[in-house]
């Protein structure tokens, strides 16, 4: 504040946490009435291997990186509609586009933003509301810790204002809800990039083997699309229909296997459930409303399964069940979910923090609890659960899109 002053500028301190972004906001009003560009650059690191890693390690890197936007810009939005007027920028990283050993915590959080980012955009489009999120390599407090002094030399903060100093000037009317990678004197846009894939007729000869037999088309590249938001699947399951069957392939067993999968009672939950069971696989079926319906299921197949009635969030509790009734766990399937939707406009307290709750740090504490087992076996599958939300974000929901765009990491 007091370098800006002597430069003949107006600044003005504030001290709070960002998790108490009302009140950083409270200080611009106060001071100069009105708030026109927000950039949500705290942070810190919490570096530890997953193995090792504790509740507090991921916790406080949430509360700061994704609470804390989410309260700074949520304290803004009125006044940034008031106006018509507002510029966000969120701070995402390479970590978080791209993952980094001893960095899961980082890497989620910083991935969330742009889901996040991406469900600003569009909620405030009408309002000249423009978001967009940055990748920064720079020298700062928290990157002191983890970079050599010769290449903190090189990258300079500096390095990055120029980018931001346009995705935030009045002149900036389109670019919105876009990823950019900056630093040392590069800038780079992100997109994303879809395989042309693979389609197959929807009946019963849709099976994994199927899937497997022509697994070429779905990692195959050569001719991609460049999408902004969902595919086309009405259509896709129209042209479906009119396939011949599907050659099955080989039979995939998961006999000696033994799977979990959250929000196992109904849905998308219990087709894995009762899929695993059909390929062999004993079945933890984690449901917290009711897991029973489906764990009978499997057993009148003559099938194995246990039910845990459990939150997510409780995932000590919940791979515990599968050691007891079977002495290992080989896979997770993080699928259980809520919604809270609601407009970032009405959003508060009451609908982020659930949604944050199942959906990441759910994820989080399952897999964390199945990880030593994993570690001791020398094997161990993962299946996390996104969204096109967390890909593209989606009105209504800057909750789930932020919670679930982590989810890749």
């Amino acid at each position: 504040m007091n370098e800006i002053k002597a430069a003949g500028g107006k600044a003005v301190a504030n001290y709070d946490s960002v998790e108490n972004g009302d009140k950083i906001i409270e200080t611009a009003i106060k001071a100069f009435g009105r708030i026109d560009i927000l950039i949500n650059n705290a942070g810190i690191l919490r570096d530890v291997s997953f193995k090792n890693m504790k509740d507090e390690d991921w916790d406080l890197i949430f509360k700061v990186h994704v609470k804390g936007s989410y309260k700074c810009a949520r304290a803004a939005w009125p006044h940034f509609r008031k106006q018509k007027y507002g510029r966000v920028i969120n701070t995402a990283s390479a970590a978080g586009l791209f993952g980094n050993f001893g960095q899961c915590n980082y890497s989620a959080a910083k991935l969330a933003m742009v889901g996040f980012t991406e469900t600003l955009a569009k909620e405030g489009a009408k309002y000249n509301i423009i978001s967009n999120v940055i990748a920064p390599v720079a020298a700062s407090r928290m990157t002191e810790t983890v970079m050599p002094p010769d290449v903190l030399a090189l990258m300079k903060p500096e390095w990055v204002v120029p980018l931001v100093a346009v995705l935030v000037h009045k002149n900036n009317t389109s670019e919105s809800g876009s990823i950019f990678e900056v630093g040392g004197g590069h800038i780079a846009k992100l997109r994303w990039e879809r395989s042309s894939g693979q389609l197959l007729k929807c009946d019963d000869s849709y099976t994994p083997g199927a899937v497997l037999k022509k697994w070429d088309q779905v990692i195959d590249f050569s001719n991609p699309q460049y999408p902004s938001g969902p595919n086309d699947f009405l259509t896709l399951l129209e042209e479906s229909t009119k396939m011949p069957r599907n050659d099955p392939g080989e039979k995939l067993d998961f006999s000696g296997r033994v799977a979990l999968v959250t929000g196992g009672g109904a849905g998308i939950g219990r087709a894995y459930c009762l899929a695993f069971a059909r390929h062999g696989a004993a079945v933890v079926v984690n449901d917290l409303v009711n897991p029973d319906d489906v764990v009978n299921e499997i057993k009148k197949m003559g099938g194995k399964a246990v039910g845990a009635k459990f939150s997510a969030e409780d995932g000590d509790a919940v791979v515990k069940a599968a050691i007891d009734a079977f002495g290992r766990v080989d896979i997770v399937v993080n699928n259980a979910g809520i919604l809270r939707d609601k407009a970032f406009t009405n959003m508060d307290d009451s609908l982020w923090d659930p949604v944050m709750n199942v959906h990441a740090r759910g994820t989080y504490k399952v897999t964390k609890a199945a990880w030593p087992y994993f570690l001791k076996q020398k094997y161990g599958r993962v299946l996390n659960t996104t969204s096109t939300s967390g890909i593209y974000g989606n009105f209504g929901q800057a909750n789930y899109s932020a919670a679930v765009s982590q989810l890749r990491c």
